[in-house]
């Protein structure tokens, strides 16, 4: 199989894990950031010593690539990008949204045919979303959204949809629709990553590590009309 160091810093949540064989055998979490640049270093060292120590090789980095903090995934992509220089690995990118499905489809919180709604938070009622089936196919892409009553609708008028991650919480009593159901303590974590950087590193995608940028929410919100979400936290 393969061994994948995972690095997430999408939110102020700071997490490193490391996956053998589809388990994880490593783990180190940090939630009283936003303090990346201070802790993941620590972390990344650890996870190499403890690799290095057990003669386990890497295979490849995994590294959340957003949307999410500005600063956050500049940090975690440049500490990735550095280690698969550094020892000559493949870099993945899984995108923060879907990383955040793995720990509710891994619980079996969702029913067959209901629709899954990551969301990461902004400012105000204002979220960044994607819609998806449970086998992660996007339903809709992932776009800003200024949150009210009729936002998501189309997709409630047919069945259940389950909303979770930082942005959801706030939405829940605007939404109000029957068919809305909230997960409450979904984070982005380094350890949720596996399935979805496996699969990724076996169907060989994974990104120029010259080149790659992750999805950053300015990048993002640059090439929209304008709006008031051009106040979005970084």
């Amino acid at each position: 199989m393969s061994c994948i160091l995972h690095i997430d810093t999408s939110t102020d949540v700071c997490s490193v894990a490391v996956s053998e064989d589809s388990h994880v055998i490593f783990e180190q979490i940090d939630r009283t950031g936003p303090n990346h640049a201070e802790r993941l270093g620590t972390f990344v060292d650890e996870a190499l010593s403890f690799t290095d120590n057990h003669a386990i090789p890497f295979d490849a980095v995994a590294v959340s690539g957003g949307p999410g903090s500005y600063t956050g995934l500049r940090i975690g992509v440049s500490m990735a990008k550095g280690i698969c220089y550094a020892r000559s690995l493949k870099l993945i990118s899984v995108p923060t949204l879907e990383l955040l499905c793995v720990p509710v489809l891994l619980r079996e919180l969702v029913e067959e045919g209901a629709l899954l709604c990551p969301m990461i938070d902004a400012r105000r009622m204002e979220v960044y979303a994607g819609i998806y089936d449970r086998a992660l196919r996007p339903v809709r892409e992932v776009q800003a959204d200024v949150v009210d009553a009729e936002t998501y609708k189309p997709w409630l008028d047919r069945g259940k949809v389950y909303f979770f991650g930082g942005g959801a919480k706030k939405c829940m009593e605007t939404i109000g629709h029957p068919n809305a159901c909230y997960i409450d303590g979904i984070e982005p974590l380094a350890k949720w990553m596996q399935p979805l950087a496996e699969r990724r590193l076996m169907q060989g995608q994974t990104e120029d590590v010259a080149y790659y940028e992750p999805f950053y929410l300015k990048d993002f919100v640059a090439k929209m009309p304008r709006n008031p979400l051009n106040s979005c936290k970084q």
